[in-house]
């Protein structure tokens, strides 16, 4: 099997809803993940070529819910649904990933976070 030209991994990591870092999937129903599947499936790209992956969590919950592109390493925070279509044509099919979505680098992985 070749390898996928891009994988979208959408963290799925669900919490109780008070919890303070909050959660990624807070419904546990992968809506998120199953939109990337259909979108690409509607615009014809093969799931062969571009890959949607459920994955347990990114660890940038009060970020959520997060999404990363491969191989680019492209870490986008708070995706919603309305996103979905914009990071598939700007970033999947034109390569050129959604300014406004992506985590700044000075603030992955640290505990300073918006």
């Amino acid at each position: 099997m070749a390898k996928f030209e891009k994988h979208i991994f959408v963290c799925m990591n669900q919490r109780e809803a008070e919890h303070p870092r909050g959660s990624c999937d807070p419904t546990g129903a992968g809506e998120l993940q199953r939109l990337f599947k259909t979108k690409l499936a509607q615009r014809g790209i093969p799931n062969a070529q571009v890959r949607a992956n459920k994955c347990g969590c990114l660890d940038q919950c009060e970020l959520g819910p997060t999404v990363v592109v491969y191989p680019e390493a492209v870490w986008y925070g708070h995706v919603t649904a309305a996103d979905v279509d914009e990071i598939i044509e700007r970033h999947i099919i034109g390569n050129r990933p959604v300014e406004r979505l992506i985590i700044p680098d000075a603030i992955l992985n640290t505990t300073h976070r918006k």
